[in-house]
């Protein structure tokens, strides 16, 4: 006979093979949905939730985010108990939420991705604003215990400093001669001081925790017109760059630019599983970034 578990609610459970955080979230999202876990109540401790589902406490915390992500819950992050939303979304199935700007769905993503083993990210972007700022929570759950990766390989394409921008560019024209012309110059300043930052916050994980960490910075010969960001080979996350005309404050005045707000791109997810056609987003996405590393990207140096 199988042994048995005893669940939060008092039920009984056969031993099954360990589930994933999908299949976590799902279960959570069909209680909130269903109306047993009710607006404002208070869900069960990671602890409970993880003997319920026989799983790591790791696995729940990034169901938790998942959650979080579609806006379903509130106060993940906290150490209480995570709070069912006021206005968790209608019934159906699947994530009720849109796709949100970057700001908004890139940080509590990449903090579920922070919850593997070996956490691999890859991204393509103008500057790395973004993806900065979100690396922000995972840090400070490992800085507090509650995460702590084996590994975490980062990878990331930016554009070269010696390529003419099709954007940061102003709108009379750019200057021939990148290094002479100062929006070019500024964007340049962003990206570095964005990357170094960047790698300084990961590597650190290595001499504070004996977090095995790889940050790598490769150069593309052209200005992305998306950005994209592939977590765990499970998911991708991919925005266009819109670019609009705006105006540029410079240490010689002010100019008018053609320029993109990434932070406020609108994200779209794709997750490997969820159908044939997202798989296949994800998996060419992947390839699609590997053969940019592997062939015509360039060493990159984040210096001026």
């Amino acid at each position: 006979m199988e042994p048995e578990h005893v669940t939060v609610n008092g039920r009984k459970r056969s031993q099954r093979p360990q589930r994933s955080h999908r299949e976590v979230a799902d279960e959570l999202r069909a209680r909130i949905r269903s109306g047993v876990l009710r607006p404002g109540q208070r869900m069960p401790t990671q602890a409970q939730l993880a003997d319920e589902f026989g799983v790591e406490r790791g696995t729940v915390r990034q169901a938790l985010r998942v959650l979080q992500s579609e806006r379903l819950l509130t106060n993940v992050s906290k150490g209480s108990p995570a709070t069912v939303a006021p206005a968790p979304g209608t019934p159906g199935a699947g994530p009720p939420a849109g796709p949100l700007p970057t700001t908004a769905a890139l940080a509590p993503r990449i903090a579920a991705a922070f919850g593997s083993e070996h956490v691999r990210i890859d991204a393509l972007c103008l500057t790395s604003v973004s993806l900065t700022l979100a690396i922000g929570e995972p840090l400070r759950e490992i800085h507090t215990g509650r995460l702590k990766p084996a590994k975490v390989d980062v990878r990331v394409l930016l554009p070269s400093r010696d390529i003419r921008l099709a954007f940061p560019v102003p709108v009379q024209g750019a200057v021939a001669d990148p290094r002479e012309d100062p929006v070019h110059q500024d964007w340049l300043a962003m990206r570095n001081a964005q990357g170094q930052v960047l790698r300084h916050n990961l590597l650190s994980l290595r001499s504070a925790y004996g977090i095995d960490v790889s940050v790598s910075f490769r150069a593309l010969p052209f200005t992305p017109p998306v950005k994209l960001y592939l977590l765990n080979g499970e998911e991708a996350l991919f925005a266009y760059y819109t670019v609009a005309r705006r105006r540029h404050e410079t240490d010689d005045g002010s100019v008018e630019m053609y320029d993109t707000e990434g932070t406020r791109s609108v994200l779209f997810a794709f997750e490997r599983g969820a159908g044939p056609r997202e798989t296949g987003f994800v998996d060419e996405s992947r390839r699609w970034f590997d053969a940019l590393w592997e062939t015509i990207s360039t060493e990159l140096v984040l210096t001026g």
